[in-house]
């Protein structure tokens, strides 16, 4: 996949002061006030930075965090993940292959399949329905 990279003057013209603050500055939207938490349709969820594909609605479940969650990105190379120590906490944080965006991060407390639960924030989506 080929990186996109901008200057950050560009980011802050494309991007909504609330999606700035979470694809380049690593924020969280609050719990439950994301509007795909409950987004049930089928369809795939992009990068609302650079429109790459992150995940499929058949991989998203309702794992009752107040994020959308997912048991797997739709492909492989679509994300990155890194060690996080901020906050006093130790996660991994989940980050857009592409564009290297601020996703959320990904959990070992998820469903059988996988036993993954990548939260990611609402704000960091664009979803495109079937």
């Amino acid at each position: 996949m080929e990186k996109m990279d901008l200057p950050e003057s560009e980011w802050r013209k494309r991007l909504s002061p609330e999606q700035y603050n979470v694809l380049r500055e690593g924020g969280t939207e609050r719990a439950f006030a994301g509007i795909y938490n409950d987004n049930k349709a089928p369809g795939d969820y992009h990068c609302a930075g650079c429109g790459a594909l992150l995940f499929k609605s058949d991989a998203k479940y309702d794992s009752g965090s107040g994020w959308p969650s997912f048991i797997k990105p739709a492909d492989t190379d679509a994300v990155v993940e890194h060690r996080d120590v901020s906050h006093g906490m130790v996660r991994t944080e989940v980050r857009c292959a592409k564009c290297d965006g601020h996703l959320g991060h990904v959990f070992p407390d998820g469903p059988a399949e996988t036993g993954l639960r990548y939260c990611m924030n609402s704000v960091a989506l664009d979803f495109e329905g079937q």
